[in-house]
C-alpha cells in the first residue's frame, strides 16, 4: 500500500520559513519523481515544487522562485519543501505527490501526470 505522509505545517507570520517533509512507503521511491502542490479555499490545486526521481533537475512554479527550494533524500525515500520569505499568500494545503514513469530529467507539473497523494499539512502565514 502506497502511503505518502506529509508533516512540518503550522503557523508562520510573514517573513518566516517552514520545512515540509514528505515520507514516502509502498513504491519505489527513487523510481518516481515527486512533486508539491497546495490548495487554498475555493482555488485550484496548483504546483509549487517538483523534482525528477535522481534529484539532479528541479522546478519551481514562478511565484515561489527565490523564495522556496525542494530537494529529496532518496536513502530515507523523503521529499522536502523549505518554504522561506513566506507570504500570506502562500497560505494553503500542501499535498505531496508521485509520479511513475518520469525517467530522465522531466518533472511533471500537472495534477494529472501524478499517480499518487498525501493527505496534506496546512501552512498558514499570517501578515
Amino acid at each position: 500500500q502506497v502511503q505518502l505522509v506529509e508533516s512540518g505545517g503550522g503557523l508562520v507570520q510573514a517573513g518566516g520559513s517552514l520545512r515540509l517533509s514528505c515520507a514516502a512507503s509502498g513504491l519505489p521511491f527513487s523510481s518516481y519523481a515527486m512533486g508539491w502542490f497546495r490548495q487554498a479555499p475555493g482555488k485550484e490545486r496548483e504546483f509549487v515544487a517538483g523534482i525528477n526521481w535522481s534529484g539532479i533537475t528541479a522546478a519551481l512554479t514562478d511565484s515561489v522562485k527565490g523564495r522556496f527550494d525542494i530537494a529529496r533524500d532518496n536513502a530515507k525515500n523523503t521529499v522536502y519543501l523549505q518554504m522561506s520569505s513566506l507570504k500570506p499568500e502562500d497560505t494553503a494545503l500542501y499535498y505531496c505527490a508521485a509520479a511513475a514513469e518520469f525517467k530522465g530529467i522531466l518533472v511533471p507539473k500537472t495534477t494529472t501526470t501524478y499517480d499518487y497523494w498525501g493527505q496534506g499539512t496546512q501552512v498558514t502565514v499570517s501578515s
